[in-house]
């Protein structure tokens, strides 16, 4: 493909082909994609994934997609070609992989990390979870912190997600702030025709069934809806979400009012025409794109602490927030019977959803700041003592023993 060199060139490598039908990261993906592509950028997208079916079409939006190879010197070459000026690692497994190549093959280029989530706070109150405790300071001291916050250090910039990991990164790891940049999802449009109280009916849930807290969330519906049943025997519970396993299909109940739908034919209609959604999310991180569509679309959501986390900030949530079973019972019922309560909240969203997501501050603050270390790459290195040094230990035992593999691999 013949482009203009004069344009900066911008390359995502991500862990998957982005599915933002399938999931919140894919659209935040396509997010930063589009908003890189708007702004006079060449962006390119690569990854080693399989293609996917439900994965969007990026040549539609003018975005380049390459199929990389993992330990393989193919990438060196096609990077060096491209001559990038920004490199953005999608999870840090990604940076792992590809970080020392981009380091040597294109040192001049800016190294993003975008962490999504932080994994492994996700994983450790799934095992906190599944051992019936509370999450301690021990877990930071795991195979999995140790590597994604090695990641995160070796990064020029890492996008964190929720204001919430902002604090916690800083809090419990020795990170500079200036390494972080808050960039929550992104919204260009908002809803304008919010559907009335009247003109709903029923509970949805939504999530990809593939990503351990939405089953674990499924498996909680599945045991407190009797008990909202009981007090509104005509209301169903719609369960959408992309990659349904057949686990998940055979919870289906029509005598119960439970119904697992799998895959929504258009998430934003699911959402706008249920009249409550339920989220009882009992570990994960970052920030819940259902959550946000909720609150976008003027419908009221049930959810736990977790799913609130960095979600609303100082603004008045469009949620009622419940921790034990009881309160989420007794708040999915008052919600979804309540027309004034219900009125309420539902007006709330749409406005949290602007004051807090607005793509227009948030892309600029991005941009802002990518352009600002561009402009110092050199000195800003310099600074960074720590990333620095776990580059040149860390890169050089990834570099050796990918090549080990290419090298096996040609035997």
């Amino acid at each position: 493909m013949r482009y203009n060199r004069a344009m900066k060139t911008f390359i995502a490598i991500g862990y998957v082909w982005p599915e933002p039908n399938s999931s919140a990261a894919g659209s935040r993906m396509l997010q930063i994609l589009s908003l890189m592509r708007a702004n006079g950028y060449r962006v390119l997208f690569a990854s080693p994934a399989d293609d996917s079916d439900h994965a969007v079409d990026l040549a539609s939006m003018g975005i380049e997609k390459h199929r990389i190879e993992l330990n393989s010197s193919t990438f060196d070459c096609w990077l060096t070609e491209q001559s990038p000026d920004i490199v953005m690692f999608d999870r840090f497994m990604m940076e792992e992989q590809f970080g020392w190549r981009v380091e040597k093959f294109a040192p001049k280029a800016l190294r993003v990390l975008d962490m999504e989530d932080v994994h492994c706070l996700r994983d450790a109150r799934h095992r906190a979870v599944k051992a019936g405790r509370p999450v301690t300071e021990l877990e930071w001291q795991t195979d999995m912190a140790f590597r994604e916050i090695a990641a995160l250090l070796r990064s020029d910039l890492t996008l964190v997600i929720s204001e919430y990991e902002m604090r916690w990164l800083q809090d419990s790891f020795p990170i500079d702030p200036a390494k972080l940049v808050y960039l929550p999802f992104m919204l260009r449009q908002f809803s304008q025709n919010v559907k009335t109280f009247i003109e709903r009916e029923h509970f949805v849930s939504i999530g990809n069934f593939r990503h351990a807290p939405n089953w674990d969330a499924v498996l909680q519906l599945r045991e407190l809806w009797p008990d909202i049943r009981r007090q509104l025997p005509s209301a169903e519970l719609h369960v959408y979400g992309a990659y349904p396993p057949k686990k998940a299909t055979q919870l289906d109940s029509p005598a119960l009012g439970f119904r697992v739908k799998g895959w929504a034919p258009s998430a934003e209609k699911v959402v706008s025409e249920a009249r409550v959604m339920l989220a009882p999310l009992r570990f994960g991180a970052g920030l819940k794109g259902k959550l946000l569509d909720a609150a976008v679309l003027g419908t009221p959501a049930v959810t736990s602490g977790i799913g609130a986390e960095g979600m609303y900030g100082d603004e008045p949530a469009p949620a009622l927030i419940a921790d034990e079973v009881s309160d989420f019972v007794e708040s999915a019922v008052r919600l979804y019977s309540d027309e004034i309560v219900w009125s309420d909240y539902s007006a709330r969203g749409p406005d949290l959803a602007i004051n807090r997501f607005d793509e227009a501050r948030h892309g600029q603050n991005l941009l802002g700041r990518l352009d600002e270390v561009l402009s110092g790459l050199e000195r800003h290195r310099q600074r960074d003592f720590i990333g620095g040094m776990l580059r040149h230990h860390s890169l050089k035992s990834t570099q050796y023993m990918a090549q080990w593999i290419e090298a096996k691999n040609r035997h």
